[in-house]
């Protein structure tokens, strides 16, 4: 998954923070030692000197403890931050490839780069600093207590063994009351961002009452859950109580009757008590707080951005198309296995050189057709062909020549007009791109914007949108695109200018696939697809008209529609 090979990638630099652990672990090594050696060989024995001289050592070894902590937290930014950018990197590319029926934002998938890519940051920070503070500092203090007194080893072993058996008991409630936290605040942000969204339309329907209410009882579930979890969590209490205080406890009743019996010395059990106060105590807490905060939250992070933004297969392959022709075969696409499909059953030829035109209701999966043409989306079943070969099997670079797709939303980028022109066809003269302008109706604006070596800002700062589109239709014009698709790449243009860069298209060498603004697309088309939900229906606009009542009611109001908006409301 993600995150392991991020993790890999970050390998040096977590052997680097290894290194400076071994440096951080020697005051759990020394410490209980340098404290007996001070009390036996100092205080006890008359030599105050003495016992303030191993005091100095033992604040000298707590120093490089503290430099080889010091250095673990400088060094633990170079980990942590290119993990968290791969990780919003990966949801980003999850919703963009997942898509939507609505062109509305994705509010949960917000909540899943704002919380939970935090969580895994900062949780991968915490096990980065806590649980490898745990195994150097236990690991440690364990060595130097056996070491000053070995008969007491046992006072830890069982207490810590029980408490690490409760604690194992406790941890799938605890993941699940984790789990059930993480969804309610992610329906809380999702029912919240729903409401903002459509603010209008709930004040249009007087519905503000209702969307109060589906707020509140989302709030009120994330409520629920946090408190549930916060009794769950209040459990570590008993676990720390138990690995923590016990040894203690155990050391203070033991311990008197063997100095009086000489089997120990007074530094000697001082020396334990500072190794179970300073170093096994605090670890037992960190190991609480870390396996039931930190790694659960860490886990159910990870397993929620995998559920809701899993990594992308990116289409590969190396098959070589045999022409332009696009075939598509019992094609059915749905948004997930249980969504209704928006497109079904869909067989489609388009021989090279054809010019569809695809219309129907909005919402109805004309975009999504656009992405299965384009082999950006993979349908669950059926075939798109290309040439005669799969079209996610071309590859990429091939595809991404002779396949051009122009979205509504167009893309410019910071430079110059000639550079933006030649993205697609990069060896093109100035006379091909200026010849491409022209055929669409873009010469006035390059003149106006000052030539081809005219600066454009970023995405294209300054222009409108309907001049943006002008631009975006050159740009592909003069690529060597064999099938070019305009999905509602023209909606910012009036119908004059539309219909000017459709007949450019038209009348180029390839197959054209206009996804219609306007219903005057499918007068000019030679073919026109009528999707509604159902089975789609082909024909050219005549036999459509006679044919299919949605057509023509789809058309009558087109053509009676009082204002463009209307238009576009029917026709979108």
């Amino acid at each position: 998954m993600g995150y392991l090979r991020a993790l890999r990638d970050q390998r040096r630099g977590i052997a680097v923070l290894l290194g400076w652990s071994v440096l951080e672990g020697v005051p759990a090594l020394l410490s209980g030692r340098l404290v007996g050696l001070a009390v036996d060989r100092g205080f006890a024995a008359g030599k105050p000197w003495t016992g303030v001289l191993w005091l100095l050592v033992f604040a000298a070894v707590a120093v490089l403890g503290g430099f080889g902590l010091r250095q673990v937290f400088t060094r633990l930014g170079a980990v942590v931050e290119p993990l968290r950018d791969a990780l919003v990197r990966q949801v980003v590319r999850g919703v963009l490839h997942a898509g939507s029926r609505t062109r509305q934002p994705d509010a949960s998938a917000v909540a899943r780069i704002t919380r939970h890519v935090e969580v895994v940051r900062d949780a991968t920070a915490g096990v980065l600093v806590q649980a490898r503070a745990l195994l150097v500092t236990t690991g440690a203090a364990l060595v130097g207590l056996a070491a000053t007194v070995s008969s007491l080893a046992w006072l830890v072993v069982l207490p810590v063994v029980a408490a690490l058996v409760l604690f194992g008991l406790l941890l799938p409630s605890l993941a699940r009351g984790q789990r059930r936290l993480v969804l309610a605040d992610e329906e809380a942000a999702s029912v919240a961002g729903t409401v903002f969204l459509g603010v209008r339309d709930v004040r249009a329907v007087d519905g503000a009452d209702h969307a109060l209410h589906d707020v509140m009882a989302a709030v009120d579930h994330q409520a629920a859950a946090t408190v549930r979890m916060a009794f769950a969590t209040a459990l570590r209490g008993v676990v720390i109580a138990l690995g923590g205080f016990a040894p203690l406890l155990l050391l203070l009743v033991v311990a008197p009757g063997m100095v009086r019996s000489g089997t120990l010395t007074a530094g000697e059990v001082l020396g334990a008590v500072v190794y179970l106060s300073t170093s096994v105590q605090p670890a037992l807490r960190r190991l609480a707080d870390t396996t039931s905060t930190v790694v659960l939250r860490l886990v159910v992070a990870l397993r929620r951005l995998s559920e809701a933004a899993p990594p992308i297969a990116e289409p590969t392959g190396d098959a070589v198309p045999t022409g332009a022709e696009v075939e598509l075969r019992r094609v059915t696409f749905g948004w997930s296995p249980t969504a209704e499909p928006v497109v079904r059953d869909l067989d489609l030829t388009l021989p090279e050189g054809a010019h569809l035109a695809v219309v129907g209701p909005s919402g109805i999966g004309k975009s999504t057709l656009a992405g299965l043409l384009t082999g950006l989306v993979e349908p669950q079943a059926g075939t798109v062909a290309f040439g005669g070969v799969p079209v996610r099997a071309v590859a990429p670079s091939e595809r991404h020549r002779r396949i051009a797709l122009v979205p509504q939303e167009t893309y410019l980028f910071t430079g110059t007009v000639r550079e933006n022109l030649a993205l697609l066809a990069p060896d093109a003269t100035d006379a091909d791109l200026l010849g491409a302008a022209a055929a669409v109706g873009a010469s006035d604006l390059i003149a106006k914007l000052g030539g081809l070596s005219a600066p454009l800002g970023h995405n294209g700062g300054g222009l409108s949108s309907g001049e943006a589109q002008l631009l975006a239709a050159t740009r592909v014009h003069a690529s060597p695109a064999d099938v070019v698709i305009l999905d509602e790449a023209t909606s910012a243009l009036d119908p004059r200018a539309e219909a000017r860069v459709e007949r450019a298209f038209a009348t180029r060498p390839g197959t054209l696939v206009v996804i219609a603004h306007r219903l005057s697309s499918a007068l000019r088309a030679d073919q026109v697809l009528l999707m509604d939900g159902g089975p789609p229906l082909l024909g050219n606009h005549h036999d459509l008209l006679a044919t299919s009542p949605l057509y023509q009611d789809l058309m009558a109001a087109w053509q009676q529609a009082p204002s463009t908006t209307t238009r576009r409301q029917l026709t979108a």
